[in-house]
């Protein structure tokens, strides 16, 4: 019963969608509050309606209901409680409920979180909302239907894909959609400024918290789906420009584009035609995104369908939603007005940079990933484009932006001192350059590993230059003291640290990525009892022994790491095999020594107890993820700001006054 009740709850859903896509809308455009009232509470019913549905598939996993089909194709009963949570996500029908979730989420929150907003603007954007929601609810009604039933339920099912069955896959996917379907918050908000013509700093402040909490979820799953890649597959590379991955970079690209611009136009009310475009285009790609994974038009291990007719229903709606709001943008953007005059040497114009090479970048991806399927499809010749195309064309855009990213940071608003700010930078760049020949004596060469280390020094402190200047400037007429330095502190915007711990995040990353030119990597059959050299560590070798999962059966190969004559750590690598399934998946043993790692995935197996192994040392490769952790954190820090409170000063103003004292 709870699973027919789920389905109909996907059907009420879609009925108050298609409600709220026109009422509130209507209302706004008749000025009519009865009408923009309708709006949060059909917004935040909508969502409990699909949040009730997805509980309902998520009972089915978790009882291993074998009479709905999506449970047959991807579960087992004997699959352990973590990946039937997971494995409600790890396929199509299911992942596409969990898209919806999200989306409906996003709408019911802004309801909850927008009372500040103009009326008018609210409906609109929740309108807009509910159009993408009904939109996706008919498409998972039509054509992805989880709640399929089975005429004859078979005693046992066909388990999830092997490679799902991880517990990044019950970290990544979440935070990845609440990272681009999020993006639809941004979107919706630009078409409502578009429509109501608030297009102002106003708006920019409304649009900011939204993004910047997309942006935050996207750094984080972006990072986990990386990690994942990197133990999970085998194969030892932590990003491998597949296109299902490109998908997730592109939107990330522009979000990030778009909050540095939504700054500049709460500030100085400039670069609206920037902010609104930025606006729609990421979470355009996002859509693309879902098509390129959803459509069949490419082979992945990340992509969910195969079935073209649901890659023409999902075009159908990138049709509506890109062209109809690039339609709109192209209508109003002659309206908008010019905002404040800047110089191109000040912090406004180091945002303007950092837009055009993350543009550029993202343009740069998006041609890389698509190409080949549009050549495909127009002449039926098959090319591959693969890391040498991205590494000749992403990276030199990349590079220039980490060299800006601090100089723009201490640069003033509306006119900036160039000079000044490379006075400030001094010790960034002595950090940089000590930094570059530090390693150039440590590890020695490629050039290129030491030159992009010294880079990354200079842009981790550099992003606290401006942060140090306010805390340890010497007042006038007067010392500096312990005290001082903790007031400035307690006084320092959150806003201002958070962009000095993303940026410096971002140089942590780099520093991991700089030092893979010193990794080493071997591939090599080993007997039991066999050593091998690897950097600073020798690893022994046991011998292989069998044993049993709960859905699987695995061969491990255990091995010791040995520091001299100290073992520092053991690992076990394995083969495993899924029965059900028929098939086999690596699991990587790996062990974190001093920030780098010792990496060993095991493939064939001889009869005489040898094995086929990739061997790797990674010095600093935490330091990728690490780095983006860090990056991450500076957007959660950035986002409590108090400034970033829509409504705050509303609220305040709306307590009870103290009574003024009686006259003496």
């Amino acid at each position: 019963m709870i699973v027919e009740s789920g389905h109909y709850a996907l059907v009420l859903a879609l009925a108050l969608a298609l409600v709220n896509s026109v009422l509130p809308v209507w209302g706004a455009a008749r000025g009519d509050r009865r009408l923009m009232a309708v709006a949060p509470p059909v917004a935040i019913v909508g969502f409990l309606f699909v949040a009730y549905a997805y509980f309902a598939l998520t009972a089915a996993y978790v009882g291993s209901d074998f009479s709905l089909l999506n449970v047959v194709e991807n579960s087992h009963s004997a699959k352990p409680l973590i990946y039937k949570i997971s494995g409600v996500w790890g396929n199509h029908e299911g992942s596409m409920l969990l898209w919806v979730l999200v989306l409906a989420l996003c709408g019911a929150l802004v309801a909850l979180f927008s009372a500040s907003t103009p009326e008018d603007f609210r409906a609109n954007a929740l309108g807009v909302q509910s159009w993408i929601s009904a939109s996706f609810l008919l498409f998972i009604l039509l054509t992805s239907n989880p709640f399929a039933r089975i005429g004859v339920p078979p005693a046992e099912g066909n388990d999830l894909n092997p490679l799902l069955q991880d517990p990044g896959l019950a970290i990544h996917p979440p935070l990845l959609y609440l990272g681009y379907v999020g993006l639809s918050v941004a979107y919706s908000f630009a078409a409502a400024a578009l429509l109501t013509g608030r297009i102002d700093a106003i708006f920019a402040r409304f649009l900011r918290p939204w993004t910047l909490a997309a942006w935050v979820f996207l750094t984080l799953g972006i990072a986990m789906g990386s990690y994942w890649a990197y133990y999970t597959l085998g194969w030892g590379g932590f990003w491998f420009w597949d296109p299902v991955e490109n998908a997730s970079l592109m939107p990330w690209l522009a979000a990030t584009a778009l909050i540095h611009c939504a700054s500049v136009m709460e500030k100085r009310e400039a670069l609206k035609v920037w902010t609104i475009f930025l606006a729609i285009l990421a979470f355009s790609l996002s859509l693309i995104g879902t098509f390129l994974v959803r459509s069949g038009v490419l082979t992945s291990v990340h992509a969910f369908a195969t079935d073209p007719t649901r890659g023409v229903f999902i075009l159908g709606i990138l049709s509506v939603f890109i062209g109809g709001s690039l339609t709109l943008f192209a209508a109003r953007a002659g309206t908008l007005k010019q905002g404040g005059l800047f110089s191109p040497i000040s912090r406004e114009g180091g945002i303007v940079l950092n837009n055009l090479l993350l543009s550029t970048a993202c343009a740069t991806v998006f041609v890389g990933t698509l190409y080949p399927l549009a050549l495909e499809a127009l002449t039926g010749e098959k090319i591959s484009v693969g890391p040498p195309f991205f590494n000749l064309t992403f990276v030199p855009l990349v590079l220039p932006l980490f060299l800006a990213m601090p100089v723009g940071q201490t640069l003033a608003w509306k006119r900036g001192d160039l000079l000044g700010a490379a006075q400030r930078l001094a010790y960034a760049v002595f950090a940089g350059f000590a930094a570059a020949a530090a390693l150039a004596a440590i590890h020695g060469g490629p050039a290129l590993s030491f030159i992009l280390g010294g880079l990354a020094a200079y842009v981790v402190f550099g992003s606290f230059a401006d942060v140090g200047r306010r805390l340890f400037a010497r007042p006038t007429g007067g010392g500096l003291s312990a005290g001082l330095v903790a007031r400035r502190f307690a006084g320092l915007p959150r806003a201002t640290l958070g962009t000095a711990f993303a940026h410096a995040g971002m140089g942590v990353t780099l520093l991991g990525l700089a030092a893979t030119g010193w990794g080493v990597e071997k591939v090599t059959t080993l007997r039991p009892g066999e050593t091998v050299e690897l950097g600073p560590y020798r690893l022994v070798f046991h011998e292989l022994s069998r044993r049993e999962g709960p859905n699987y059966s695995e061969i491990v190969g255990p091995a010791s790491i040995f520091s001299g004559d100290a073992k520092v750590a053991e690992i076990e690598p394995s083969l495993r095999s899924y029965p059900t399934r028929r098939m086999n998946r690596t699991e990587a043993g790996i062990a974190t020594l001093r920030l780098g790692q010792v990496y060993m995935s095991i493939g064939g197996i001889e009869a005489d107890g040898k094995a086929d192994a990739r061997i790797f040392w990674k010095p600093l490769v935490t330091l990728i993820w690490g780095g983006a952790l860090i990056t991450a954190f500076g957007g959660a820090l950035s986002l409590s700001d108090r400034r970033y409170r829509i409504g705050a000063a509303r609220r305040a103003s709306l307590r009870p006054q103290a009574a003024p004292a009686p006259a003496e």
